[in-house]
């Protein structure tokens, strides 16, 4: 069975940092394509990042360009997405994706099979 389980979230001021993971557990980590989006109250999931398996290639949401870095630890099967000088508007629950379908595109939520429960970041101004 797998399992994807977000962790750190929370509440940051405006202008703060934070470092989200995925733990994956139950399916091969090294060598899928994975990805965060993250969905607020009313509104589609959309992409944030996206890092292929052998972490060479990153993309990422215009909005987080310059202010975000995913990475991975195969080793450790973790997935991590940092984000730094937070604005209001990144408040959201934060999911990451993996069982990539290669069918179509890396940032379209269709492509992806596992998603963990999310985790919130609340961004206060």
């Amino acid at each position: 069975q797998v399992q994807m389980v977000e962790s750190g979230g929370g509440l940051v001021q405006a202008g703060g940092s934070l470092r989200l993971s995925c733990a994956v557990s139950g399916r091969p980590f090294s060598g899928d394509d994975m990805a965060w989006f993250r969905q607020t109250p009313g509104k589609e999931r959309e992409f944030v990042a996206a890092i292929s398996w052998i972490a060479i290639r990153t993309y990422y949401t215009d909005s987080m360009k310059g202010r975000a870095t995913i990475s991975r630890d195969n080793a450790k099967a973790i997935l991590y997405l940092q984000i730094d000088s937070l604005k209001t508007e990144d408040a959201a629950v934060y999911y990451c994706a993996a069982g990539r379908k290669y069918s179509g595109h890396y940032s379209s939520t269709r492509e992806y099979k596992y998603w963990g429960q999310g985790t919130q970041v609340t961004v206060s101004s």
